[in-house]
């Protein structure tokens, strides 16, 4: 029998109706992204037949089934009814919201009353009708409450005589309003339907990523011209310097025995030398694979005491998973049908035209996908046994989704607190559903914007289009990517883009070498010369003080730890400036996520030339209940304080200050 769609439930339209619902992921078939302590935007279209009022309401409810939060929704588009309101979860869990409206007697009452009293129509009517409305409403308050003691003395007021003129403030005044906000009269009420809301913890948001590799962290070179290895221990002497600088979360790249069949030599060479220790990305020897450690970093004990070291500095521990496998990894012998064979009877290795990886099989998940599964679902079991708590997934985007959605949904039951970071360098559909179906953060095209009205763009896009799908991860390089902008710009391109990255996004990263402004390309790739990948690279860490990098990256995440607003995503607004080579935008935290705090970024995108321009700022998206006034700003790089207007000028040179990162006063 062939398998058929299954139809829609049926749905009454609702007396007052409401449509549009976001944000809602295929029909709500898998729930939106919230984080602990982040505002969420709940919107919808609602309207009703006639010209009586409506009001309309958001409301959360906790994994538990009880009422969390209410909300009165505004029409944020007068005309077409596009209502808004933004709820505040705090709790780990499977959240859900809704949405009330409600034929509103009292707002239909006060619209009508005050332009009648106005004109001289109908004035005693409107006072007598006011009385009933309030005394409806009194009726649904609970008894002694204060909001029924104001809506009491309104009706006494309204009873007691006179000119309706001078009744109508008692019955319309910011108390009764405020009353009524929170007893509201609802007739009519309209129910949405529930959708659900993943809710996960502020890591999952908020975090500056340190990647490196461990074998390169105190590997030398004999005189010989032989090389010896790092390990474990010598990567657990990083993770000071890691801290110092105000990283959060610890990346290794692959830690696993690494393949000699085919193994790549220095730059990608075909050809690998004695001594060359091939790609950490050619998982598996005959010492094991994925659930290994390659014998040169070191044991499980040696792991074990690099994540307690990690923990006790408050880092957290991200491991780079490849689902890959080496010629030479246990896999292979042991199920060649996880593999692809080719008309010649050879396994096929992993190609993405131009490029050719011949020390790599990809997985084939459609012989034996159970199978698959279970191995790889328990190889992560022995990583989170062993105390990693974020996974970076290498190339997700090419494994099949349905394989990622169990997954997911598995250690969203098991381990909670486990946090998968997409590398998912791919079209958008693909990206955005993998973050639909369960990954936490992705990565992105962040390091291919690079004009100001891109930025500005996208910056938009990710803040408030495609938020209830992508968390995303700003990195300016990577062990793979060397942009053009980043070979050309020297340290003054490596300084923008990490401001850019630490304030655009709540996560950001960098590679290792950031700091020195590593910045030579291999010829014909848009990756580093002598890549970490092939082999081991020893640095001085102590030039990143030279290059001003070390002291920036510092600051930039003392910064971000200061100001809940770049800990935000959903809370982006852009202010137009003169010069298509300053961009200028402001991060503020919305109501019920903390403290107020409001951040603006103004940056020279041009790593070569200074340059000035006039800001066009929107001060009343920057102060609540702005007076018209200037507003006080502290650059928090260069710590001078300036009074500000509608339009500052401003000029940054990038060999010098190429950036404002300024925190506005509240007074």
């Amino acid at each position: 029998m062939s398998q058929r769609p299954q139809r829609a439930p049926f749905a009454a339209v609702g007396r007052i109706p409401i449509v549009d619902v976001s944000p809602v992921i295929e029909d709500g078939r898998w729930p939106a992204k919230a984080t602990v302590g982040e505002a969420f935007p709940v919107r919808a279209t609602v309207f009703r037949e006639g010209h009586d009022a409506w009001s309309v309401e958001a409301v959360l409810t906790r994994p538990d089934g009880t009422e969390a939060q209410r909300v009165r929704m505004v029409d944020t588009r007068p005309g077409l009814d596009r209502y808004e309101g933004w709820l505040v979860p705090d709790a780990v869990g499977r959240w859900s919201f809704h949405i009330e409206s409600w034929s509103d007697p009292y707002r239909t009452w006060e619209h009508d009353a005050t332009i009648k009293i106005a004109a001289g129509v109908d004035e005693q009517l409107m006072i007598d009708e006011g009385i009933t409305v309030l005394e409806r409403a009194l009726a649904g308050m609970p008894e002694g409450s204060a909001e029924a003691t104001t809506i009491d003395a309104a009706v006494q007021a309204l009873k007691g005589g006179g000119a309706p003129s001078e009744l109508l403030p008692h019955g319309t005044s910011d108390a009764v309003r405020a009353a009524l906000e929170r007893y509201p009269l609802r007739d009519m009420l309209t129910l949405s339907a529930e959708y659900e809301v993943k809710v996960d913890r502020e890591a999952a948001l908020y975090g500056s990523w340190y990647e490196f590799f461990p074998r390169s962290t105190g590997a030398f070179q004999n005189t010989d011209g032989t090389w010896v290895s790092g390990t474990l221990k010598t990567a657990a002497d990083e993770l000071d310097r890691i801290k110092d600088m105000g990283f959060t979360v610890a990346y290794l790249t692959p830690i696993h025995p690494i393949g000699s069949t085919n193994r790549k030599g220095r730059n990608n060479t075909l050809t690998a030398y004695p001594g060359d220790p091939g790609s950490p990305y050619g998982i598996g020897s005959a010492e094991g694979g994925h659930d290994t450690i390659h014998p040169d970093l070191g044991t499980f004990d040696d792991f074990d005491a690099f994540v307690a070291k990690a923990r006790s500095l408050d880092l957290e521990v991200a491991l780079d998973i490849a689902l890959q496998a080496s010629p030479d990894h246990p896999w292979v012998s042991e199920h060649p049908e996880w593999f692809t064979t080719r008309a010649d009877g050879t396994i096929a290795y992993a190609e993405n035209p131009p490029k050719k990886y011949q020390d790599i099989y990809p997985l084939n998940f459609d012989n034996d996908p159970e199978g698959i599964y279970i191995a790889i679902r328990d190889m992560l079991e022995v990583w989170v046994d062993h105390g990693v708590t974020i996974f970076r997934i290498d190339n997700p985007h090419t494994k099949p989704l349905v394989f990622w959605h169990r997954l997911l949904l598995e250690f969203e039951e098991k381990h909670p607190e486990v946090i998968f970071l997409a590398e998912a360098f791919t079209k958008p559909p693909m990206l955005q559903t993998l973050g639909a179906i369960g990954f936490h953060q992705s990565y992105n095209y962040f390091a291919w914007r690079n004009e100001r009205e891109e930025i500005e763009e996208y910056l938009t896009e990710l803040a408030y289009e495609t938020d209830h799908l992508v968390r995303p991860a700003f990195w300016p390089t990577t062990h793979d990517i060397l942009t053009p902008y980043m070979q050309r710009g020297g340290v003054p391109a490596f300084a923008i883009r990490a401001i850019l990255a630490a304030t655009g996004a709540p996560t950001w990263g960098i590679y290792s070498g950031y700091e020195l402004a590593e910045n030579i390309a291999r010829p014909g790739a848009e990756e580093q010369i002598d890549n970490e990948k092939y082999q081991f690279k020893a640095r001085d860490y102590a030039l990143g003080e030279s290059t001003g990098l070390t002291p920036l990256l510092t600051k930039l995440n003392a910064i971000r730890a200061a100001h809940p607003a770049l800990q935000r995503l959903r809370n982006v607004t852009i202010h137009p400036t003169t010069s298509d080579k300053i961009i200028c935008f402001s991060k503020k935290t919305r109501p019920g996520e903390g403290p107020q705090d409001t951040v603006i970024v103004v940056l020279n995108i041009d790593p070569f030339i200074t340059h000035d321009a006039l800001i066009d700022l929107d001060l009343s998206a920057l102060v609540d209940g702005y007076d018209g006034g200037s507003i006080t700003v502290d650059d928090e790089l260069s710590g001078e304080t300036y009074t500000w207007g509608h339009r500052p000028f401003v000029r940054l040179d990038p060999h010098g200050s190429a950036a404002h990162i300024l925190s506005v006063r509240v007074s």
